[in-house]
């Protein structure tokens, strides 16, 4: 499972990689579970939790702003959870999502079939090596440096006493056959990657109108696009 990752920097990154303004606020380096991040959406008819203002228009879309950047906690809270302590206790268990269960998983179902599919930025991932027989913390970029856009699900909890949470969980797919991602994680366990996007499909899963169109772009990616290096304490 994928539970730490590098924010995008430095922020003047956002706008040439993923057409949207840069975050109004620094965004943490390192994210762990519960920790504020940013993620990119569809933009809103009311964005309420926007961080950035409207996303300039992309070429192709009929010059309409169609991706907006905004801030949510790092671990999906279901908007079906009664209470923020609740809340509290089940968001770190879905920093990850499935790709193989969103249709039949209680927390993730009603985000995934209203189509609230957003793109993860980051610079790396991190997983364990586990060969030398303890974990090693590594981290998993792109060999080429530039930023990555992961698939995600995003979800906003709307409290009794009107406290509000937007969150975002990885899509994560099978990798037992990749072959870079085998090595990382626990020994015989299955092995788990996030769902890495091609840059030129990020409107494409977006803008899906059918979630099993959406499917389609839950594959791994290559691993010659991968580079992994242990983490230097």
């Amino acid at each position: 499972m994928t539970v730490h990752y590098e924010s995008v920097h430095p922020a003047t990154l956002y706008p040439d990689a993923f057409g949207v303004p840069a975050p109004a606020s620094p965004v943490g380096r390192d994210l762990w579970p519960r920790q504020p991040g940013v993620f990119i959406r569809r933009l809103q008819a009311q964005g309420d939790d926007v961080t950035a203002g409207d996303a300039p228009g992309l070429p192709g879309v009929d010059s309409q702003p169609v991706r907006e950047l905004a801030t949510g906690q790092f671990g999906l809270v279901p908007a079906w959870v009664k209470s923020a302590s609740d809340a509290r206790l089940r968001s770190p268990k879905l920093v990850n999502a499935r790709a193989e269960t969103v249709t039949t998983s209680n927390n993730l179902r009603e985000a995934w079939l209203a189509g609230q599919r957003c793109i993860v930025p980051m610079m790396a991932f991190f997983e364990d090596d586990f060969r030398s027989g303890k974990a090693v913390p590594t981290r998993i970029a792109r060999v080429d440096g530039q930023p990555m856009g992961v698939a995600g699900l995003w979800e906003r909890w709307l409290g009794s006493d009107g406290e509000v949470i937007v969150s975002f969980s990885l899509l994560t797919v099978n990798a037992n056959s990749h072959a870079l991602m085998h090595r990382y994680q626990q020994p015989g366990a299955e092995k788990r990657m996030p769902a890495v996007l091609n840059e030129g499909a990020y409107d494409a899963w977006l803008n899906a109108a059918h979630p099993e169109k959406a499917r389609e772009f839950m594959r791994a990616y290559p691993a010659n696009w991968l580079t992994a290096n242990p983490v230097q304490k």
